[in-house]
């Protein structure tokens, strides 16, 4: 069985082909620019160089077809037609409170992502144009919708309600919902199995740490609380997002510059975050490049970046009673040492302590890593996402009928022997030129020794022993 994962953008299209019986990603790629001139895919497969095509995609069904016709080409290709597709996982940003998991798609429930658009008129639209593109070009072929939000749906009412009037509740939906769902469940139950706890008495805040950002407080294996609320909007500091910040601000100036709502939105979306205190980057490298050069504002931005993440990490440990292991995920929560550093530093007393050689060393997207210091009582760790991984898993078990929501349901990667041969392969090729990332791995593979005197671990992560 072959799936199809679809992430569908506003102008952008990330795929992933994956074998379910080989437990192996086949190929991967992305689709930009679409619908706004200069359109092109590249294209990753298993074993073969990269491919970068360039063709115009005015729209999403164009960008699909393209990737479907890469997928299948004689000399990109990894299968022989679009029968070799099993079924297609579609990301859904926003399911509201109608879905706890995730769910087959049909007329109907594609009628209520419509209805929840408003939620996420940034997000939905692209997904379902996406969907609908998807099933008329592989309209023999099962697709599922994979819900960002399901994962939240355990946030108890002191969590998700807002101090407002209690008819917007009821008559606009509005209270938090939380996002990066789909990253959450994967590192929750991979830091469980690091952790070698039992997932539901395992209590974690985790970073989710990219160019949009959120945290999400974990308490017995469920999220109690998350950062983003009713949109992606509040919470972090982000790329381009402004996060928490007084609601009367954007009022007070929108009297005074004559804004409109949708040119306000704008802004707190696009125009502020990083992008607004350093007035040019958005990218964290560029920023600490900056910074480290003297540039003042992109000091500044860090500092408040790494403050606002360290305040709801203090928040969050308290809100769930303490806990085992603070982690960090996705791009800059994996490779981003200065981040890290500043958003764990002083919290000793929470018995959270990084070790600073081991943080700078870990930056790595193929490998788990622990960058606690000895005396620590608290686990601080990396975790590298895996959002396609759940997408797979639960189409799988929709097709053989066994999936639920994940306390009655049981992934392959909450196995402790369980491994990712590309990320293996790729992390000993990393290790070749850089040895000391072994002293960080927190989940070697058997038979594996710390250090760097495995340097020269072939592909597939086995030691070679040592003479």
């Amino acid at each position: 069985m072959k799936i199809l994962c679809l992430n569908c953008g506003s102008s952008s299209v990330k795929y992933s082909l994956f074998d379910w019986q080989a437990k192996t990603p086949l190929a991967s790629g992305v689709v930009e620019r679409i619908g706004i001139g200069g359109s092109l895919i590249s294209h990753e497969a298993s074993g073969r160089e990269k491919v970068v095509v360039k063709q115009d995609c005015p729209g999403h069904k164009e960008a699909i077809t393209l990737i479907l016709t890469t997928l299948t080409d004689g000399a990109s290709g990894v299968i022989d037609g679009l029968s070799g597709i099993s079924a297609v996982g579609h990301r859904v940003v926003h399911g509201g409170e109608r879905f706890v998991k995730s769910v087959i798609i049909d007329d109907n429930i594609l009628d209520t992502f419509r209805e929840l658009s408003s939620l996420a008129p940034l997000h939905n639209p692209p997904n379902i144009q996406g969907i609908e593109a998807a099933r008329e070009l592989m309209p023999g072929i099962p697709h599922m919708a994979i819900m960002d939000t399901a994962w939240h749906q355990t946030m108890p009412p002191s969590s998700y309600t807002y101090a407002l009037p209690r008819k917007w509740y009821w008559k606009y939906g509005i209270r938090r919902y939380g996002f990066h769902g789909t990253s959450f469940l994967y590192v929750a139950k991979r830091a469980a199995v690091l952790l070698k706890k039992d997932p539901f008495k395992t209590n974690l805040v985790i970073c989710h740490i990219g160019n949009g950002a959120s945290i999400n407080a974990v308490k017995n294996g469920l999220s109690y609380d998350t950062s983003m609320g009713f949109t992606p909007l509040e919470g972090l500091v982000m790329g381009t997002r402004s996060g928490d910040h007084d609601p009367a601000i954007p009022l007070y100036v929108m009297a005074r510059e004559y804004m409109s709502p949708g040119e306000m939105d704008a802004v707190l979306n696009k125009k502020s975050g990083i992008l607004g205190i350093t007035e040019q980057y958005t990218d964290r490298r560029d920023v600490e490049v900056a910074a480290a050069h003297g540039d003042e504002r992109a000091r500044l931005a860090i500092a408040i970046e790494t403050y606002r993440i360290k305040k709801y990490i203090g928040a969050y440990a308290a809100a769930v009673g303490g806990i085992d292991a603070v982690v960090f995920t996705a791009g800059v929560g994996e490779l981003g040492s200065i981040t890290r550093a500043g958003a764990l530093e002083d919290l000793d007393f929470l018995g959270i302590k990084c070790d600073a050689e081991k943080n700078d060393i870990s930056r790595t997207r193929n490998a788990e890593t622990d960058i606690s210091a000895k005396t620590a009582r608290v686990k601080a760790l990396v975790i590298p996402t895996d959002e396609e991984r759940v997408f797979v898993e639960d189409v799988a078990g929709l097709m053989n009928g066994k999936y639920d929501i994940h306390t009655r349901f049981t992934y392959t990667f909450q196995d402790p022997e369980y491994r990712n041969k590309l990320r293996d392969d790729a992390f000993a090729r990393q290790c070749a030129d850089k040895p000391a990332l072994l002293t960080v791995e927190a989940n070697p593979p058997a038979g594996a020794m710390a250090g760097p005197p495995q340097k020269q671990r072939p592909p597939g992560g086995q030691a070679k022993k040592s003479p």
